[in-house]
């Protein structure tokens, strides 16, 4: 600790001397650092020979830092500055230089640090935070120069740290998983059947209107929506780095919709935001040059979307973009004693910019339009019920009904022709299969009786009479009796019935991430822009005050 200090007061005198002890005179000459050694001595307590020590040391650390920089901005080589524990009978930690790429991971190093210094149960610590075994140095913020601690610790908590690692992948995994399970079920329903029962996405404009696009697009849009809606949930949470790994899914769904599409929507340019602020929340200075492209990305599709005049595009200052953010919390309580929520109080004063009257009236003018939009689902939910029922009256089943009325985008009278067709089609085909059983010597009323059993289906039919002499089993033809509370349900019911809760379960899952409000990603408290606007203004200033 002491000699910490002498070289923290050394190096803020030499600052103040504007003092380069890598240059000359210094570097040839050994009477200069003498002279200085002297001068420091007598506006300190430090010794001579301590003062000349710190100074060949902080002359010494500079020149390989330098030579350093140069060898990484070559080779790619970077010097890691370790801090090992200290031997026994010693009175201070070592400190060591390793060259390395930082392309490799904190178990690959831990197994050089191993093998160099016979160190055997150890964790690395990078400013307070412990490096993950798994992870590759860079993706850990690692950088050229950086200071590592190795810390010794007992084998069974090595082994517990790991465990815990290998669980928080294997959670983040399972989540992508689920993830994609779940929209890939709601991206494969066509809301064909009930909504209030069966819930399914559909993509709509701004005002509402569902998006005609192919149905392989509109499944690659649910996915990445989905995966972007469950990013911003666990952004919300914290959790950037799962966050990261659910928008890279998105952007790669994204990626596979036609690029016409994404110069309509706005949705891809904010994901491509929000993976650059994963980026800075988690530190990957590595990535700053896909930020950089994500930046440039999101800027031309929100020009695209809004045109070249639009304020929000416009570039101004930090400052005042965070005074025209940050809220007034007498004008949020106005509002919200007008009935208004927190979050539409705080949407509608962003919008306007303050003012409490406009955000008034732009609130209520949303609320309306949300009333209607709601009014209009209704009534067309309440006319599908109706057009349905009206073609069961017909001798349709409601599953075949629904299917068709989807088909015909709700046209009641090409969905009876569409009905027609397919009830014309399937009896050709009964009877065309029929011929054939007949043609193969069965009897007509077991061969109507398997197919109708079947499903239409010719081969299963056939194997049917085939494994039966020609007979269809007598338990078949005659209704099942009611099955009692005793009896085990069959293995294939139990499948079914397994695999139907899981799908809900899974579409529940995602569905709860899933934003009531359109701008949703717009309600934020900006603790985290605050904070991080000043540590830029601190940097900021810093650079002004040593250039001065």
């Amino acid at each position: 600790m002491e000699e910490k200090h002498m070289q923290s007061v050394l190096i803020s005198l030499l600052r103040q001397d504007k003092v380069q002890l890598w240059t000359e005179p210094f570097v040839s000459d050994q009477q200069k650092i003498l002279e200085l050694a002297q001068k420091y001595v007598s506006v300190t307590e430090f010794s001579l020979e301590e003062v000349i020590s710190t100074l060949e040391s902080i002359r010494a650390d500079t020149s390989r830092k330098d030579e350093g920089n140069k060898e990484f901005k070559e080779t790619s080589v970077a010097s890691l500055e370790l801090h090992l524990p200290k031997r026994e009978g010693e009175n201070r930690k070592r400190k060591v230089h390793l060259k390395l790429k930082l392309d490799i991971t904190a178990k690959e190093l831990k197994k050089r640090i191993r093998e160099e210094h016979g160190l055997e149960h150890f964790n690395l610590i990078l400013t307070g935070r412990l490096l993950s075994p798994g992870k590759r140095l860079d993706e850990q913020n690692v950088k050229n120069n950086s200071k590592v601690m190795v810390l010794v610790v007992s084998s069974e908590q090595e082994k517990t740290e790991m465990l815990e690692e290998e669980e928080k992948k294997r959670q983040q995994e399972e989540g992508l998983q689920r993830t994609q399970k779940g929209f890939q079920i709601l991206s494969e329903r066509d809301g064909s059947e009930d909504p209030s029962t069966t819930p399914f996405l559909e993509i709509a404009d701004q005002k509402g209107n569902p998006l005609q696009i192919p149905d392989s697009e509109r499944k690659a849009l649910i996915l990445a929506m989905g995966f972007h809606e469950k990013g911003r949930a666990l952004m919300k949470k914290r959790n950037h780095s799962a966050a990261l790994s659910h928008l890279a899914q998105a952007d790669e769904q994204f990626n596979k919709c036609n690029s016409a599409l994404l110069k309509t929507v706005d949705n891809y340019a904010v994901l491509q935001l929000d993976v650059v602020w994963c980026y800075q929340a988690l530190q990957q200075l590595d990535f700053l040059n896909d930020a950089r492209q994500r930046l440039e990305r999101a800027e031309d599709c929100f020009k695209r979307c809004y045109g070249e005049q639009q304020s929000r595009l416009q570039q101004i200052k930090v400052d005042e973009l965070y005074g025209q953010l940050r809220l007034d919390p007498e004008k949020m309580l106005q509002l919200m004693a007008l009935g208004f929520s927190e979050q539409e109080a705080r949407l509608g004063l962003r919008a306007c910019r303050g003012d409490v009257e406009e955000a008034e009236r732009l609130i209520s003018q949303r609320k309306k339009e949300k009333k209607e939009l709601k009014e209009r689902e209704r009534e067309k939910r309440q006319r599908r019920l109706q057009d349905i029922n009206t073609l069961v009256e017909l001798g349709f089943s409601k599953r075949d009904a629904a299917r068709a009325l989807h088909q015909s985008r709700g046209d009641v009278d090409k969905a009876y022709g569409v009905l027609l067709d397919s009830a014309e089609a399937q009896r050709s085909d009964r009877s065309t299969n029929l011929d054939q059983l007949l043609a193969l010597g069965f009897e007509r009323d077991m061969a109507d009786s398997a197919l109708r059993i079947m499903g239409d289906d010719l081969a299963q039919a056939t194997q049917m009479l085939l494994d039966n002499l020609g007979k269809v089993p007598p338990e078949l033809l005659s209704p099942s009796p009611p099955s009692s509370s005793s009896e085990e349900p069959s293995t294939s019911d139990s499948a079914a019935s397994g695999s139907s809760r899981l799908d809900q379960e899974l579409v529940n899952e995602v569905l709860e991430d899933i934003p009531r409000h359109e701008e949703d990603y717009l309600d934020v408290t900006l603790d985290e822009e605050k904070q991080l606007m000043e540590q830029i203004r601190s940097i900021l200033e810093k650079q002004s005050s040593s250039s001065g």
